[in-house]
């Protein structure tokens, strides 16, 4: 699987479970670390939970597993490794707090009808 159909896969199952506000950012061109940033919030720590076991669910139905997760037990801020592809699920307040879009404003933002 490439890391457009990744990167579908990935926002289709964040969308499908409510997640809210989902950005994808590429960062292939400022980083090393990966190609993409995908970012969306929950609004509380269960539906954060719910979401990473979604997301994890789903692409497990697909052939993929994240490389690594941070984060979970505590659930204000997820991350999960997909190699070239980092995902961030945040609570409301935590997203506010680090502002990832902002830090890594000099990606671009990507539009999914782009990929």
């Amino acid at each position: 699987m490439d890391n457009k159909e990744l990167l579908k896969a990935i926002y289709k199952s964040l969308d499908e479970h409510k997640a809210k506000d989902i950005k994808i950012i590429d960062i292939s061109a400022i980083s090393i670390m990966a190609d993409n940033f995908v970012i969306a919030s929950a609004g509380n720590i269960n539906h954060v939970h719910a979401l990473c076991d979604y997301l994890e669910e789903d692409m497990r139905k697909i052939g993929v597993h994240f490389d690594h997760i941070e984060g979970y037990d505590t659930a204000n801020w997820v991350l999960m490794d997909y190699g070239d592809i980092i995902v961030h699920v945040f609570d409301d307040a935590s997203r506010d707090f680090y502002d990832l879009e902002h830090i890594w404003r000099d990606g671009k933002a990507v539009e999914l009808t782009a990929v």
